[in-house]
């Protein structure tokens, strides 16, 4: 609630149309802050325009919508009682016969295997298959569509929760200062000193990794990031008058560190923000790569780098993936350096 409050403080705060103004001046940022959110809002609605499943179907003067239930194919003109298979030819021909379906733009879930190709997977791109398949016949467009979605929510999952943790322990370190940050520094040292990435490898080869299970560990290695960040803010504004008559006047440490002191520590540690997004991005990009990432089969960006490596006579595999995962970490560092010179006191308009 704390951490709210002082969110809700930023926003209102007059100073920060100023860093807006000076975030949308830097262009390059600011069009790729917007590329990107149009990118992941896209994304989150992929269940409508990539899908193996039709998004209306009219059978018998009755609609349905399979994106979102579950309808068995006796109801279609089918036999039995179980899911049905759009794609199926036979289930196909007994709609159109009394009905219709409308296909997503991208008839392909991104599990889906094509069975009517042309020629062995991985196959080259087509009319259909817009970025060709991979070597077990999924198609590469659905599979990068789904990939940026997991890896985005699981990045942006991971720096917020990672970020709570470090502004909390920062703010405690330098707030309190003497033994408590003494012996925080030497704890902090001794786990920042440990290898994350074998750590992490280590640690989920022990059980077949999910998504939460992998989440977790991940913060475990991710939020001393901000400590040191806002550990200084806290050991230079405790010193500070108005700190100093709040402690007077017998405010509260925990109101002291969170009404006061944390949103000017927050300036600074939003301008690390998204650096920390695009590591958290790029780990589960090599963990994928490495195999010990999200589970076997999920669509990932680290599991196309894989395919692009695996299948060198298959190049559209490389390129595709090259070329999205470049792409993405460019949005990301022209964002961040947008958020930079936002918050940076030297740059005026």
């Amino acid at each position: 609630m704390s951490l709210l409050l002082t969110w809700q403080r930023i926003k209102k705060n007059p100073s920060n149309h100023q860093r807006w103004a000076q975030f949308k001046a830097n262009k390059r940022g600011y069009y790729s802050l917007w590329i990107f959110s149009i990118l992941f809002l896209l994304s989150l609605f992929a269940e409508v325009w990539v899908n193996d499943k039709p998004i209306m179907v009219s059978y018998q003067s009755h609609w349905y919508f399979p994106i979102v239930q579950d309808i068995p194919e006796n109801k279609l003109g089918g036999d039995f009682d179980i899911s049905t298979d759009y794609r199926d030819p036979y289930m196909a021909d007994q709609i159109n016969k009394e009905g219709w379906m409308i296909w997503p733009l991208i008839p392909f879930y991104y599990d889906s295997i094509n069975y009517e190709l042309t020629s062995a997977a991985p196959s080259s791109p087509d009319s259909l298959n817009l970025l060709g398949t991979d070597d077990q016949g999924r198609d590469v467009v659905a599979r990068l569509v789904y990939g940026f979605r997991i890896s985005v929510i699981f990045a942006l999952s991971l720096t917020l929760v990672s970020s709570v943790i470090g502004i909390i322990v920062g703010a405690i370190q330098g707030y309190y200062g003497g033994k408590i940050d003494l012996f925080g520094q030497r704890l902090l040292e001794i786990w920042e000193g440990l290898p994350m990435l074998f750590m992490l490898i280590i640690l989920a080869s022990f059980v077949e990794p999910t998504f939460t299970w992998l989440l977790g560990l991940m913060i475990l290695f991710s939020w001393p990031s901000l400590v040191s960040v806002v550990r200084a803010e806290f050991l230079r504004g405790r010193h500070l008058d108005y700190v100093k008559a709040a402690k007077a006047l017998g405010v509260k440490d925990s109101k002291i560190m969170f009404k006061h002191i944390l949103p000017n520590a927050m300036i600074a540690t939003l301008t690390f923000m998204p650096y920390l997004f695009t590591g958290a991005l790029t780990t589960l990009t090599s963990l994928d790569f490495l195999g010990f990432g999200l589970p076997l089969g999920s669509a990932s960006l680290g599991e196309m780098v894989s395919q692009g490596k695996d299948n060198l006579h298959a190049p559209w595999l490389a390129i595709t993936a090259f070329i999205s995962l470049s792409s993405i970490l460019v949005l990301l560092v022209f964002i961040g350096e947008a958020a930079r010179d936002a918050f940076d006191p030297r740059k005026t308009l």
